[in-house]
C-alpha cells in the first residue's frame, strides 16, 4: 500500500493493529505476530474506517490485513463503486466473518442518507445528505440531452459545509460556515447522483456549497477516487475557485487536466471587491498571474466564471474592461456569462437577455471565447447561487453554536491569507 494511503486511510493501520492484538492473545504464530507493525497513534487518525474512498489497492490491503486474499478487495471495489452499496453487512457476496470483522473494528462504508429531494421540471435534481454530525450537504444532478438523444449527467458537489467566503451574490454564504467535507463526503454525492437517474455521471463541477481550494486535500483525493475509481475522465472535471492566495500554484503543481474555473464577476480590482469580499486579500492582477502561470504549467485553459448583476457589473463597458484585462495577461481564457439567479434577501437582479446578449457579444468581438450558461433548476432553487435552503436557517444539530461556526471561518481565512 501507498504510504499515503496508510496515512490517509489510517483506520488500514487500525485493521493490522487489531490482527496484531488477535496473534498476541495466541491466534496465529508469535513470528507473525513480531512482523506486524502497528503505527505509533500519534501517527495515525483515531476513528472508524470509512471504505468510500479507498482505491482498489487500498482495498485489497485492507482485506490482507484481515486475512482474506486480495480478490475480497476487489469485491470490495466493485460492491462499493458500482453496486452502490450503502451497509457493511449489504456486502452479502463477501463472506459473514469478514463482514463482522469489519464491523467490529470501527469500518463503515461512509454513505449517507437522502435528507430531502427536489426535483425541477427540466428535470434538474438536488439532493440534501444528512451527514454523520448531522449537517446537510447539497448536491445537484443536471441531465443534458444533445441533438442526437444522447444524455449527459453532470454533478455539481460541495467540497464545503456552507462557505466563509461570503460572496455579496452568493446564496451558499449567506447561510454560514460550519466545516470542510472530507474526500468519502464528497465523492459519495457523486454516487447519490448516479443512484437517483439510475445512469453514470459523465461530468463533475465542484461548484456547490463551499470553496473547493479551502480545503484542497480532500478535494484532490475526491478527484483521485473520482477518476479512478468510479472513472471519470479529468477532463470531465471541473474545479472551482473564487481565488484563495497560492493555491492554484498548488493545484498546477499537480498538473492535472481537468479545468480550473475561477469566479471572477468584475473586470477590475475595486468593483471585484464589492462583489467579493475576500478579493482585498487576493488582488486581481496576482489571480491573472497565477492563471497565466497555470496555463503555461498545464496546458489547460483557464475558464473565468462571471456572474452577471443587473446595472452592476453587466454594461458592455464592463465587457470591453474584461476583455482588455484577459488580452492583457495572454490568449486561452473562456468566460462563461451566468445570470444572475435571484435569492431571498438579495439586493442584486437578473439582467435582462438583452444586456446579456450585448455583454457577451462585445467579448466575441473583442475574440473572447465566451458562453452563457444555460439556467437550470430554477423552480427547485438548485441552480448556481441558489445552494441555500430552509434547512441552513435552522441547523439540525442544536447543540452547535453559531460562536464556534464563525471562528471556524475566521480561521480558514487566516491560513487562506498566510498560507
Amino acid at each position: 500500500m501507498r504510504p499515503m494511503a496508510a496515512l490517509r486511510h489510517a483506520p488500514i493501520a487500525s485493521a493490522v493493529q487489531f490482527r496484531a492484538l488477535a496473534v498476541s492473545c495466541g491466534i496465529g504464530s508469535p513470528d507473525a505476530a513480531a512482523k506486524v507493525a502497528v503505527p505509533p497513534v500519534s501517527n495515525r487518525k483515531l476513528g472508524p474506517g470509512v471504505l468510500i474512498g479507498m482505491s482498489e489497492s487500498d482495498l485489497q490491503q485492507l482485506a490482507l490485513e484481515f486475512g482474506q486474499d486480495k480478490y475480497r478487495g476487489k469485491q470490495l471495489h466493485h460492491l462499493l463503486y458500482k453496486r452502490k452499496i450503502r451497509e457493511i453487512q449489504d456486502l452479502s457476496q463477501v463472506p459473514l466473518a469478514f463482514r463482522n470483522e469489519l464491523q467490529e473494528a470501527g469500518w463503515r462504508v461512509g454513505r449517507s442518507p437522502v435528507y430531502k429531494e427536489v426535483t425541477a421540471a427540466d428535470g434538474t435534481v438536488k439532493l440534501l445528505l444528512k451527514l454523520e454530525d448531522n449537517r446537510l450537504v447539497e448536491t445537484v444532478g443536471i441531465p443534458v440531452e444533445d441533438a442526437k438523444g444522447s444524455v449527459r449527467l453532470t454533478a455539481c458537489v460541495s467540497s464545503q459545509v456552507g462557505c466563509p467566503l461570503r460572496c455579496s451574490f452568493c446564496a451558499t454564504g449567506k447561510g454560514g460556515f460550519a466545516r470542510n467535507l472530507k474526500s468519502h463526503e464528497i465523492v459519495e454525492q457523486v454516487l447519490a447522483i448516479e443512484e437517483i437517474f439510475k445512469r453514470r455521471v459523465t461530468n463533475v463541477v465542484f461548484m456547490g456549497m463551499g470553496e473547493p481550494m479551502l480545503n484542497l486535500k480532500e478535494v484532490l483525493e475526491a478527484h483521485r477516487c473520482l477518476n479512478k475509481d468510479i472513472q471519470i475522465g479529468q477532463r470531465m472535471i471541473t474545479i472551482s475557485t473564487v481565488g484563495v492566495p497560492n493555491t492554484i500554484k498548488r493545484l498546477a503543481s499537480h498538473k492535472l487536466q481537468s479545468t480550473l474555473a475561477v469566479s471572477l464577476h468584475a473586470p477590475n480590482q475595486k468593483l471585484r471587491e464589492q462583489i467579493v469580499p475576500s478579493a482585498k486579500s487576493y488582488p486581481l492582477d496576482a489571480i491573472m498571474n497565477d492563471c497565466k502561470q497555470y496555463l503555461l504549467e498545464t496546458s489547460r485553459r483557464v475558464s473565468f466564471e462571471y456572474t452577471l448583476l443587473a446595472g452592476v457589473n453587466d454594461t458592455v463597458d464592463h465587457a470591453i474592461e474584461l476583455a482588455e484585462l484577459l488580452h492583457k495577461w495572454g490568449p486561452g481564457y473562456h468566460v462563461n456569462l451566468i445570470p444572475f439567479n435571484p435569492i431571498d434577501g438579495s439586493e442584486y437582479k437578473r439582467p435582462y437577455r438583452k444586456s446579456v446578449l450585448a455583454f457577451s457579444a462585445a467579448l466575441e468581438s473583442r475574440k473572447v471565447t465566451v458562453s452563457v450558461r444555460q439556467t437550470r433548476g430554477l423552480d427547485a432553487s438548485a441552480a448556481c447561487g441558489q445552494l441555500r435552503n430552509e434547512f441552513q436557517k435552522v441547523p439540525l444539530l442544536g447543540e452547535v453554536k453559531v460562536e464556534e461556526s464563525q471562528q471556524v471561518e475566521e480561521s480558514q481565512l487566516e491560513m487562506a491569507v498566510s498560507s
